[in-house]
């Protein structure tokens, strides 16, 4: 049996110290299915949380959230919510976007399955999926964030023309994707198996994972898919 994960010391005075920076959580990070299923809202209202109408952009499995207060800074015209299951990793994002005073982020500590609670219809330009959990058991297979169960919900949040931007070092986890994008009738674009090829572009923002893969030599796959009308 798998170890249940510690909770990092002062959790809770540092969850509430956050309290900000947070715009929901469910029950020890994750809302229940059912709740979820029985069509709960509690719909952001991006115009009071963030005081403004700019476009909003969506992370899925922020982690310590280097590479979403990076594109903030980069972009500070833009709105910005990362979501992070893992409360234990949330923490730490949240911490990083107090330090870095990132205004135009907020996180959400849920499932991704649960992001139709708090995040409108056609209200999302684009969502970033970097370094997702290949979860190659075929048991798992429904559970990937970019199976064709998940992006009929992102299909719903993005506005048309708005795009998954994923990157990933697993190649069979890419092609997987692929195959799912186009099947959903996404459009594919800016399709590249190495990423690195030349150098780093220099509008790529180099994720933890990913300076470690490219340390080791290992190419990082890249692609952007469209929603149509």
């Amino acid at each position: 049996m798998a170890q249940r994960m510690r909770k990092k010391r002062h959790f809770d005075e540092r969850m509430e110290s956050c309290g900000k920076w947070l715009l929901a959580r469910g029950a020890n990070g994750i809302l229940n299915m059912k709740e979820a299923a029985e069509n709960y809202r509690a719909l952001v209202d991006y115009r009071a949380v963030f005081g403004n109408d700019h476009p909003v952009d969506l992370e899925i499995g922020c982690g310590k959230g280097g590479f979403v207060c990076e594109l903030a800074r980069r972009n500070p015209d833009r709105n910005y919510i990362a979501l992070e299951m893992v409360s234990n990793v949330v923490i730490s994002a949240m911490e990083n976007a107090e330090r870095q005073n990132a205004e135009n982020v907020r996180f959400l500590n849920i499932r991704a399955e649960c992001l139709p609670c708090y995040i409108s219809e056609n209200s999302v330009e684009n969502i970033y999926l970097n370094f997702s959990t290949p979860l190659p058991k075929l048991g798992y297979v429904t559970q990937r964030l970019t199976h064709r169960g998940f992006l009929e919900t992102y299909k719903k949040l993005l506005k048309t023309g708005g795009r998954v931007i994923q990157k990933t070092d697993n190649r069979d986890f890419f092609e997987f994707s692929l195959e799912e994008y186009r099947a959903c009738g996404f459009a594919l674009e800016n399709l590249t198996y190495d990423l690195h090829e030349k150098g780093n572009p220099d509008w790529n923002i180099v994720t933890e994972y990913e300076q470690k893969w490219v340390e080791q030599g290992l190419p990082i796959h890249r692609v952007e898919a469209v929603k149509g009308e």
